[in-house]
């Protein structure tokens, strides 16, 4: 395993630079939405007004699609109907959250359930805005649930959950999977420049007209401070911290990243970055990567081919996986 470690006094989050460009056959146009719970953006290089201003709504309208599918704060949505009836019985469910649910599971076999989407059944009892968490008897009931096995995925797109009060979220896999799709979209459009971001999930589509998107990660909590700038074109880019969702009770910070086997936010590192070529997998691994720690999460990211990852520790340290530390 190799690491390279450098000292600093933040962590970091992701900063997308802007360069206004326009000629006379064509224009950047932009547009910021809400969506999934988190702020989104959009912005892309038309040739025709008219057909820009159309598909930056219709990557809005994606993104809605997505969540009415896959949110569980939507009483109609497919994943919700999962964990209202999958414990009783097979449940059918579309083609394509089978098809995640299936990427889910492949993944919580690769990393031993570092990453599991049954973390809800514990999740859900934390509220990070009112600064609730499980008492110890209830999370030492609750935790037994946490299991990607529980998770069966049957013939003909059927799900059925093991045991009863088992719950799952696509909070760690569901954002990256639509701002691929969002890009997917416009790459079948015919746009050859563009960014999708939600939350701490970005695409980038070709390059910025002749020259890298550049990518600043940046201080989570002091917006000016900048730690470094990555210059990239056709990538994707996630990142997982402890300050998206908390609360501080007695000195421990609360955050919405669970740890499957105890239910509780692991405490090791403040940010983990993932490069790589799809955000779908980005945003999984970025993940995967802050519940196993620096040390297992250095050695796992250092065996997937076309990704790479930037860890911050809890002791304000920033290493880089070998293929980033160049």
């Amino acid at each position: 395993m190799h690491i390279i470690r450098f000292t600093v006094t933040f962590s970091f989050f992701l900063l997308i630079s802007a360069v206004l460009c326009s000629n006379a056959l064509g224009q950047w146009q932009r547009m910021p939405f809400q969506t999934m719970g988190t702020q989104a953006y959009v912005e892309l290089w038309a040739e025709d007004d008219k057909r820009g201003k159309d598909l930056l709504v219709a990557v809005q309208n994606e993104f809605e699609r997505i969540n009415q599918l896959m949110s569980p704060y939507i009483d109609s949505s497919e994943l919700s109907l999962l964990n209202r009836e999958a414990a009783d019985g097979p449940v059918t469910v579309s083609a394509e959250l089978y098809q995640l649910l299936q990427q889910a599971e492949q993944l919580a076999t690769l990393s031993d359930g570092a990453f599991d989407i049954s973390f809800a059944s514990v999740g859900f009892s934390y509220d990070y805005r009112q600064h609730i968490k499980p008492s110890t008897e209830l999370l030492d009931t609750q935790r037994p649930l946490i299991n990607y096995r529980h998770i069966k995925l049957l013939a003909d797109n059927q799900v059925q959950f093991a045991k009863a009060g088992v719950k799952i979220d696509l909070g760690g896999i569901a954002k990256g999977y639509a701002v691929e799709q969002a890009i997917d979209l416009l790459a079948e459009a015919g746009v050859k420049h563009a960014l999708v971001t939600a939350g701490g999930d970005t695409r980038l589509l070709g390059d910025k007209r002749g020259r890298p998107w550049l990518v600043a990660i940046k201080h989570p909590r002091k917006s000016d401070d900048i730690v470094a700038q990555l210059p990239l074109t056709n990538s994707a880019i996630s990142t997982s911290g402890d300050y998206e969702r908390f609360f501080i009770e007695d000195g421990v910070r609360y955050h919405h990243i669970l740890d499957p086997k105890s239910g509780q936010s692991p405490s090791g590192l403040m940010s983990v970055t993932v490069l790589g070529p799809d955000t779908t997998r980005t945003d999984a691994l970025s993940t995967t990567l802050f519940v196993m720690g620096l040390e297992r999460g250095m050695a796992f990211i250092e065996q997937q081919t076309q990704f790479e990852a930037i860890f911050i520790s809890s002791e304000h340290q920033l290493y880089f996986s070998s293929g980033l530390a160049q």
